[in-house]
């Protein structure tokens, strides 16, 4: 699958119809909502755990040195938290043109803190879109991370906003501290 999804996600028509829609963020949703939004509430989905494998040609790096940004895998009992926003669909243009780099919407059960749920939408990136980086030890993508930029920005930016953002949620995430960690190491030249 190309990495470019906008005309994907155009034809995606589950919430067609609707006057409104709650997305779920993960990654930089969860920090920079750059978007009109009806709501905002701290929700987590089940089944699904958020990992730095995907590739990032258009914000925290170039199509020539990708940089590193999260998607969510499929994983039994896990729960991955972040934060829901409830939406217009005119909204999607502009995620479909910001999650553009190999991100699909998919429907999903969002559940919210006080356990109400919702069907809602997620944008993934799934391993057969041609921007996937895939699975590397945490301290390989601290080191990938260290020497990645885009028009976005440093890629360790991206990092480190979304630990804060997690830490500011009361939610840990190991995959993602243990990769601030070495990061930091990295900086202090200590690793």
């Amino acid at each position: 699958m190309t990495a470019n999804t906008i005309t994907i996600n155009q034809q995606m028509d589950k919430f067609d119809g609707h006057h409104s829609v709650w997305l779920f963020g993960y990654g930089s949703l969860i920090y920079k909502a750059d978007f009109p939004y009806l709501q905002r509430r701290p929700a987590s989905i089940a089944g699904w755990t958020r990992r730095f494998w995907q590739g990032s040609h258009d914000h925290r790096g170039t199509p020539e040195a990708p940089g590193r940004v999260v998607t969510i895998i499929e994983e039994a009992g896990a729960i991955c938290h972040g934060m829901a926003y409830l939406i217009t669909p005119e909204v999607f243009a502009h995620l479909d043109h910001r999650e553009k780099n190999g991100y699909l919407r998919l429907a999903i059960p969002i559940t919210f803190e006080d356990s109400d749920q919702v069907e809602g939408l997620v944008y993934i990136a799934t391993p057969d879109n041609t921007a996937f980086l895939g699975a590397a030890s945490e301290q390989d993508i601290a080191a990938h991370i260290a020497r990645s930029a885009g028009p976005s920005g440093p890629n360790a930016d991206y990092l480190n906003h979304l630990a804060t953002a997690l830490r500011e949620l009361g939610r840990h995430d190991q995959h993602v501290f243990d990769i601030e960690r070495h990061l930091a190491a990295l900086q202090a030249g200590s690793e």
